[in-house]
């Protein structure tokens, strides 16, 4: 079995291998798989995309970040925190620049003739989450304080208002812009986060962008239920609208962490506009049964892809809230069974996206991702 097979997360890999693991340890599993992740994709404390051209995003330093921090791992969090302040540094404020690399000329840095110095909001607002745990576990002022830079620079530069109520673009560039729309990720919005955000940050409107958040999440679904990669949202009226044929509007490997973080906000905060949205994506539920498999999908439903082990570390989330027995069967065949308790790792190395989203797959599904702020903040309910 080659690696490149499960690198793309091909049918054909599953298909072959229908025997779940035997019972072990899913605090173990999170651990050893944390380990084994540090060995294959952190370099000079810099995360690696290996299938792409050895780049870092500011996307793969918050999911280090984050996953340092739930595991309590401080030396690996305060290196990446560090390489990603030394390395992804905007000099007019405190968001990252999402990608750097090699450039044309062999030297390292920001891929700015690739847009790399625009910021990505999904990596700045889990960046900033990450800091605000990192206090709750280690107290070491300087971790707020480097969230609260976040927090304002999110707001300034990220945050777009519409008839007074925020909205998340997807990057520096679209509140800014002349044209009427703004391009929004669904897959970026994580209501669970903006309520740490306004125990934190009491000066903006957070509880706001919860609400707008939920709001273009459901406006966004097609009418199998699907959550899109892409949108806009009209910048007089908040109105969604189809991304355009400049961007995808399918569901694929950014929509798959909408099911994800929505469970993530239903598991700590018991907003059940979550659990109302989450049971409408049954195009998921249709095509597991039907296939005993899960594709990307057009915005009507038609399989456009590969099966992959993020997609299933996403979608998850709705078979959790959809299906206890369903969300059994899809955490041991397409997950659990990836890995080898033998060994402690996965059975082949996963791909840099596909081993994030298998792991807080698996995190989600155990109940093995506390809301580390909770010590510090006052519970935000709805």
């Amino acid at each position: 079995m080659g690696i490149g097979l499960i690198l793309a997360g091909a049918a054909a890999y599953f298909a072959t291998h229908s025997n779940v693991p035997l019972v072990f340890s899913p605090t173990q599993m999170m651990g050893s798989l944390w380990s084994d992740y540090k060995l294959g994709y952190l370099e000079d404390n810099r995360t690696v995309d290996r299938q792409r051209d050895n780049v870092t995003t500011s996307e793969g330093q918050s999911y280090t970040m984050l996953r340092a921090v739930w595991m309590g791992d401080k030396e690996t969090f305060d290196n990446a925190w560090q390489w990603t302040k030394d390395n992804l540094d905007r000099s007019e404020d405190r968001l990252s620049s999402w990608l750097f690399g090699q450039r044309a000329d062999g030297t390292y840095g920001v891929l700015v003739d690739q847009g790399g110095y625009n910021s990505a909001s999904d990596a700045d607002q889990d960046m900033a989450m990450a800091l605000i745990f990192a206090y709750a576990r280690w107290q070491d002022e300087r971790y707020m304080g480097d969230a609260r830079a976040i927090l304002a620079d999110l707001w300034d530069k990220e945050v777009f208002m519409v008839q007074g109520r925020p909205y998340l673009a997807a990057n520096d560039l679209e509140k800014f812009s002349p044209s009427t729309t703004a391009i929004v990720n669904p897959s970026y919005l994580a209501p669970y986060a903006y309520r740490i955000f306004a125990t934190i940050d009491t000066t903006r409107d957070w509880a706001g962008l919860v609400d707008t958040s939920y709001e273009v999440i459901d406006a966004s679904l097609s009418n199998e239920g699907l959550p899109p990669d892409w949108v806009r949202v009209d910048k007089r009226t908040g109105k969604v609208l189809a991304a355009g044929s400049d961007l995808p509007a399918n569901f694929s490997y950014d929509a798959l962490r909408t099911p994800w973080r929505l469970n993530l906000d239903w598991q700590w905060y018991g907003d059940e506009r979550a659990v109302s949205i989450l049971r409408k994506m049954t195009a998921l539920e249709e095509q597991w049964r039907g296939e005993g498999l899960l594709t990307p999908m057009s915005r009507e439903g038609t399989p456009i892809g590969s099966e992959s082990p993020a997609l299933y570390g996403g979608t998850l989330g709705y078979f959790i809230v959809a299906d206890a027995g369903l969300a059994k069967e899809v955490y041991e065949k397409k997950i659990q069974f990836l890995y080898d308790p033998n060994v402690n790792r996965f059975k082949e190395r996963l791909s840099y996206y596909d081993d994030n989203w298998a792991w807080f797959g698996i995190g989600l599904y155990n109940k093995l991702l506390p809301n580390l702020a909770a010590s510090i903040s006052r519970t935000a309910r709805p």
